[in-house]
């Protein structure tokens, strides 16, 4: 098993890992993963060890974004096409 690396570094890294951007944003595990397969979080894949890594960043924003879509009360097909459409609405 790997050691994690600490809060200090996750924030200050370019990449991250799925349960990295669950310590950065408070969001279980299960529904990172859902998102990422409904391909409202993308990732790109690390070549080495097939590891998904997410841009610490870009991803963090996207997550806030569903959360306040998802709290306004917009469902994940609803959530899927503003997201695609880049609509802020």
């Amino acid at each position: 098993m790997s050691r994690q690396r600490s809060m200090e570094v996750i924030a200050s890294s370019e990449y991250v890992t799925i349960g990295e951007l669950v310590r950065l944003t408070n969001v279980r595990y299960s529904t990172l993963k859902f998102y990422t397969e409904e391909g409202m979080l993308p990732f790109e894949q690390a070549e080495e060890n097939l590891t998904r890594r997410y841009k610490r960043e870009q991803s963090v924003l996207q997550i806030q974004r569903i959360k306040e879509l998802r709290q306004e009360g917009k469902s994940i097909p609803e959530i899927k096409a503003m997201l695609n459409n880049g609509s802020r609405q």
